[in-house]
């Protein structure tokens, strides 16, 4: 069965599309079959992103690896089966098309609670959540006493991550790997960094989730969007030299992809 990864955060704005897009690549680009699909059916960052790439690799000739993109199937109201939601029946048809052909599947989730993103999450094996290192975005994972910052209990996705893992084991399936990735990272703020590390840290024990290191606050990520490229592709498109912001950036993706401990992983890039 392929190795289902999902990643979500009930907020927008946290670099889910761009975790996303560099974690399918990454894999791709290793020679490991990815599958992938976009639960924001209004927006489609991700199914974008992917689009841009097959356009820029069919515009300028580069035979840049491509994760398989699916949309979730449209279903007549008569086809669900009897008891059933209709969209987790297309959400569990769109994962059956893809697991054949696919050593991982990844699903980005929308910046927002929906039916889909909590089946998606339920059926995570890994979950990536990105998180943009402020205490606004901490607020998601935990409420917390203004006066010391001490944390009072789990917040709104939090719960719903926990009836994930309920879910789950009721199925019998091993219990989700959750790994938070701090955001956003940047140079200033020293003091609010370190208190946002603090608490993830006390938080991580409390409710079990690893913290990894995610992307800095850089204008590179911005612009690969539309020609729908990673910074892992830069030297294969002909930029010989990249500037230091860059080969840090790169760096980051790859501390990301070795943290995740992906099963039959060996990152080599």
């Amino acid at each position: 069965m392929a190795h289902i990864i999902v990643v979500g955060n009930e907020k927008g704005g946290s670099g889910k599309s761009t975790t996303s897009m560099h974690v399918a690549t990454a894999l791709a680009r290793m020679g490991h079959r990815v599958g992938t699909m976009d639960l924001d059916l209004r927006q489609q960052s991700l199914g974008r992103y992917i689009e841009n790439r097959r356009a820029f690799c069919a515009r300028k000739g580069h035979a840049l690896a491509i994760p398989d993109y699916v949309n979730l199937p449209e279903i007549a109201p008569e086809d669900v089966p009897q008891g059933t939601n209709i969209n987790d029946h297309r959400l569990a048809l769109a994962v059956q098309s893809l697991e054949p052909e696919s050593d991982f599947i990844l699903i980005d989730c929308p910046g927002s609670h929906t039916r889909l993103s909590q089946m998606a999450h339920a059926m995570a094996d890994t979950l990536i959540t990105p998180l943009n290192d402020s205490f606004v975005d901490f607020d998601l994972l935990a409420r917390t006493r203004p006066e010391d910052g001490a944390i009072l209990g789990p917040s709104v996705y939090s719960e719903m991550v926990w009836s994930a893992r309920q879910t789950r084991a009721q199925a019998g399936l091993p219990p989700i790997d959750w790994i938070v990735t701090r955001n956003r990272l940047g140079s200033q703020q020293m003091h609010n960094k370190r208190k946002v590390g603090e608490a993830l840290g006390k938080l991580s024990k409390r409710i079990g989730f690893r913290v990894a290191p995610g992307f800095s606050e850089r204008v590179i990520f911005r612009e690969l969007f539309p020609r729908g490229l990673t910074l892992l592709d830069l030297r294969d498109i002909g930029t010989d030299r990249l500037n230091l912001s860059n080969i840090a950036a790169r760096q980051e993706v790859r501390d990301l992809v070795k943290t995740l401990n992906l099963p039959g992983v060996k990152v080599k890039f």
